[in-house]
Order: C-alpha cells, then sequence, then structure tokens
C-alpha cells in the first residue's frame, strides 16, 4: 500500500521528488521537468552546508580520471554538450551563465611534477584521442599567458577545458525549472522517507511530500538519507577556501591552475582541500596560501586588494569519483553524488535523467555504483 498520511494531514503528490537544491539536484531536476514530469526539489535552509557555493566555476576536463578512464570520458562528454546546455538555459531564462571554453592550463613550479602530470594525461589520451592536451615549455607559457611568472618549469593547455559563473548557472537551472513548470520548495529539509509499493512519502517540517520516484542529491545528507530506501553514500566533507579580489581590467581569458578571471574582472582563486569535519570556516594560513600560490604564478596579483573570502565543505567519496546508483531494495529511488556539479551538469540534466526516467544506462554507471568502496 501506499503511505499515507496521518489525519488532517495534507499530502503533496509528484510524479518524482528531488531531495537537493544545488547544482547536482537543480541539474537533474531540470532533466526531469523537461520531459514533462511533475518534479518537486525539497531544499535545506540557507544555514545548510552548500558545496554549489565553494566552487571556481570550472567546467575541466584536464587530468580527471587518471586511474578512471571513463571518468574522464565522463567529463569530456559533458563538456562537449555545455555549449549548447548553456545557450538552452540562456534563452529559456535570459541568464548570462558566463561559459567560455578557451582551453586552460595546469602551470608547474617542480620539473619532476610537470613530468608526471604529462604522463597521466598522455595515459588519457591513448584511451582515447579526444582527451587531447598539449605540453606547453617556460617560453610557450609566457607567450600565450598574459601575466604569467616567467620563472615557471612549463605547463600543460587542454583544448577541453572552460568556465562559467557558477551562481549564475544555480539560478539560471532554478528560473528554467520553475519556467517548465516545476516546484521548488525552500526549507524542507527532508527528515525520513518511507517507501511503499510505488510511491514514497518524504516527511519534512513543513508536512509530508508523496513521489513516484525519489532522487537524492542532498550532498553530505545523502549519508544519512540513502540507507532509508536501502541505498550507501560514502561521502565526507572536504573544506575548500576561496578569495575574491577587487576588479581588475580583462586579462586572463584561460582558466590556469583553479584561478580565473570572472565576467566582471575579479579574480577567484581557490585551491585548498582540508580534512576538518564539519568547519566550513576560513583560517588565516590557508587563505595565505592561497594568495602565495595565485602571486607565485601572476606577480601582479601581489598589488590586488582581497575583498571576499568564504570556506564551503566539497562533497567527496574516498576515491573522488562520482556516486550514481538505483536502489534495489526500493525501486524508483535513486541516489546522485559527486563534487563536480559544474563540469558534469551537462550530462546530469541531458543523460542522468533521462536514466532515471527509465532509459538507457549510461557507460559510467558500471564504475560508479557505491559497492566499489568497503562497508
Amino acid at each position: 500500500m501506499s503511505p499515507s498520511a496521518a489525519p488532517g494531514t495534507t499530502v503533496s503528490a509528484f510524479d518524482l521528488a528531488v531531495v537537493g537544491g544545488g547544482l547536482l539536484g537543480m541539474a537533474v531536476a531540470y532533466g526531469l521537468v523537461r520531459a514533462g514530469r511533475r518534479v518537486v526539489v525539497l531544499d535545506g535552509d540557507d544555514l545548510a552546508f552548500r558545496a554549489s557555493r565553494g566552487n571556481a566555476g570550472l567546467v575541466w576536463v584536464q587530468g580527471k580520471g587518471s586511474k578512471c578512464p571513463p571518468y574522464a570520458l565522463w567529463s569530456l562528454q559533458s563538456a562537449d554538450r555545455w555549449p549548447w546546455f548553456a545557450r538552452q538555459l540562456q534563452d529559456e531564462t535570459g541568464l548570462d551563465l558566463e561559459y567560455r571554453r578557451p582551453g586552460g592550463f595546469q602551470t608547474f613550479t617542480d620539473p619532476g611534477e610537470w613530468e608526471a602530470e604529462e604522463g597521466r594525461l598522455a595515459g588519457l589520451q591513448a584511451v582515447h584521442p579526444a582527451l587531447h592536451y598539449e605540453v606547453v615549455d617556460r617560453a610557450g607559457l609566457v607567450q600565450r599567458v598574459p601575466g604569467v611568472a616567467t620563472d615557471l618549469a612549463g605547463g600543460l593547455f587542454s583544448r577541453n577545458d572552460g568556465h562559467c559563473n557558477p551562481l549564475a548557472l544555480l539560478r539560471a537551472l532554478q528560473s528554467a525549472f520553475q519556467g517548465r513548470g516545476g516546484t521548488y520548495h525552500p526549507r524542507r529539509e527532508v527528515r525520513a522517507i518511507q517507501a511503499g509499493t510505488g510511491r514514497f512519502r518524504l516527511d519534512t517540517g513543513a508536512g509530508p511530500v508523496e513521489a513516484g520516484q525519489v532522487v537524492l542529491c542532498a550532498g553530505l545528507g545523502n549519508a544519512a538519507l540513502a540507507p532509508m530506501v536501502g541505498l550507501r553514500a560514502p561521502v565526507q566533507p572536504r573544506r575548500g577556501q576561496v578569495l575574491v579580489t577587487e576588479r581588475l581590467a580583462p586579462f586572463l581569458d584561460f582558466p590556469v591552475d583553479g584561478l580565473r578571471q570572472t565576467g566582471c574582472g575579479s579574480m577567484l582563486l581557490g585551491a585548498s582541500s582540508e580534512s576538518v569535519g564539519f568547519d566550513d570556516g576560513v583560517t588565516p594560513d590557508i587563505l595565505a596560501s592561497i594568495a602565495q600560490y595565485a602571486i607565485a604564478r601572476f606577480p601582479r596579483l601581489a598589488r590586488v586588494q582581497v575583498v571576499r573570502v568564504w570556506g564551503s565543505l566539497r562533497v567527496m567519496t574516498p576515491d573522488g569519483m562520482p556516486v550514481y546508483e538505483a536502489s534495489a531494495e526500493a525501486p524508483g529511488a535513486f541516489l546522485v553524488n559527486s563534487h563536480s556539479g559544474v563540469t558534469l551538469a551537462a550530462v546530469h540534466a541531458e543523460v542522468l535523467a533521462p536514466w532515471i526516467l527509465g532509459g538507457p544506462p549510461p557507460a559510467i554507471l558500471e564504475s560508479c555504483r557505491a559497492q566499489r568502496f568497503p562497508v
């Protein structure tokens, strides 16, 4: 029997409920609502841990999946879909995602690290020629990257990489989702999920919701929610700290080592990864190390003012790869976890959502089940 509400309680009913309104949840929900389904997104409150506010906005392929080539190809598939995906969102919402695909650089101060990374990229290109890269020597870096330091050992370039405004992406996904008839409920943290025959009941602080299918995209919250539908989410927090500078005259079109110049001219700097539990604060030592790292690559930044800093918790699995899984115990329940919410937004909407609706499973699923981790 379908889960029933307590007497006097109003139950909202939908085809699908997506738990989590960050970049993962909204990309999946947008893909589902485009298929004509009645979809609700149940989101947390403003104080929830939100990985979506702590990223650099990179649509990045270079180097991903060196230990798992299917993940590299999954990232490339999404990056190749991004030009159309961005145009579609901008046409529907009128919002500029500031998306560009000029390619991206990695630079190195240590020749040994440069050689090791080049070896990893060579291995990926051997798997598929589209995972293309170039070796760029010191003179080439100085010629191709405006303002880069002249004492770097060298670099690597991939034409597959790009960047966007991640906050504009999230806003556009929410706007397009609601524009197509989707229902977005903020401050609706899901506390319990009950599976019935062909229906799920999700208990929230503002009343129950019923749906025929449920998709868990709640980031770190999936660790507690997944067992309610017979799944497992082996996720842990990794803090990243971010600095944003004052606005500068445009000089850098490429993302370089996770550093990029935004559409308004400010530089976004952030390359830290810390295991500190659920502390999403900032610390002077890490902020200083990020600034020093940036200045070592772009000396002009030594004279630039920092105007904002913040920390956030990334959602990481033990091997850094996604978990995508359908529940055998509670058919109709799905788990989606990934730290790469910007890069993979296009395939989450255009490939993963159709799979959830009964379409063909993408090849990446064989590499992304939670069973790869010991209990």
